[in-house]
């Protein structure tokens, strides 16, 4: 699946729903009818939501499922790990995703946030944040990362 092309600034309003730019809809397309998947994300220095489709999330766990095994005493913490927090959403009739309030106390999301689409997930981000985050990038490292890619 891909995901949107672009940068999309959003507001949450008081009850914690997203609406999305009409743009973001256009691109995700019948896609977003089935729903997305919410978890904080897994990094420590992020802190923020990642936000998958369904149908990704599934795939993903289906590769999680031939990885480990709930049999296993580690390949269960794992799992459990990776799928702490995580929560189901649907848009509602007016096309708003719904954020649970302990996801958006975990995202630090209050009202203004972005959207920022990856490879292969979508991050939420408090927009300050983002920022923050951006602007720390090592470049210098970055621009090495890219030249070795193949």
């Amino acid at each position: 699946m891909s995901y949107p092309v672009g940068h999309f600034n959003c507001k949450l309003d008081a009850k914690g729903r997203l609406m999305f730019p009409s743009d973001f809809k256009e691109q995700m397309g019948e896609q977003a009818e089935e729903g997305f998947v919410l978890r904080p994300s897994l990094f420590e220095n992020s802190k923020c939501l990642d936000l998958f489709t369904r149908s990704d999330w599934d795939e993903a766990q289906n590769k999680l499922r031939n990885e480990f095994s709930i049999y296993d005493e580690e390949g269960a913490a794992m799992l459990r790990y990776l799928n702490s927090g995580v929560r189901f959403a649907k848009l509602d009739a007016n096309g708003r995703l719904q954020i649970p309030k302990d996801l958006m106390d975990k995202g630090g999301l209050v009202k203004d946030v972005v959207v920022e689409a990856l490879a292969n997930k979508m991050e939420i981000w408090d927009k300050d944040r983002y920022q923050q985050s951006v602007s720390t990038i090592d470049k210098k490292k970055m621009f090495e990362i890219l030249r070795n890619i193949k």
